[in-house]
């Protein structure tokens, strides 16, 4: 399997098969994002417990690489330190903007290649964003 065929099936599969898609978690801290330019739209709820993220959930619409995304942040993120989290988007913001990031990150490494589109990178930070602005949000930031 090429590099190619690699990045096509991890980014592929959470966008055909989303994990974590639901709208509203209950007690939990719900923010709306969008990117007016391609009409990707995501809402983000994460219950954040005793300085962790109990549980994150999204429910939106738009292109493969923002559901894709998405969907691999609430994997990644879910039972993470609030700290630890938002260090994560951060590294996965700078990934995709093309800085090497400082260690390996598993499947969203696939997530890299998005720094050779531009006009993609908003599309694949939508999350990650929303994410950010919901730990902002938490009484329990760090």
């Amino acid at each position: 399997m090429s590099a190619d065929d690699l990045y096509r099936e991890i980014i592929l599969d959470p966008y055909r098969s989303p994990r974590n898609t639901r709208r509203g978690v209950e007690g939990a801290i719900a923010v709306k994002h969008d990117n007016p330019l391609c009409g990707d739209e995501l809402h983000l709820a994460v219950d954040v417990q005793s300085g962790g993220l109990a549980d994150v959930a999204f429910d939106g619409r738009g292109c493969s690489i923002s559901q894709a995304s998405a969907s691999m942040m609430t994997e990644a993120v879910r039972g993470m330190s609030v700290a630890d989290a938002l260090g994560l988007t951060e590294t996965v913001r700078q990934m995709m903007h093309g800085e090497p990031p400082p260690e390996d990150l598993g499947d969203l490494m696939a997530l890299e290649g998005v720094a050779k589109f531009p006009v993609r990178v908003k599309c694949a930070l939508l999350a990650w964003m929303a994410l950010k602005d919901a730990l902002g949000q938490s009484t329990e930031a760090p």
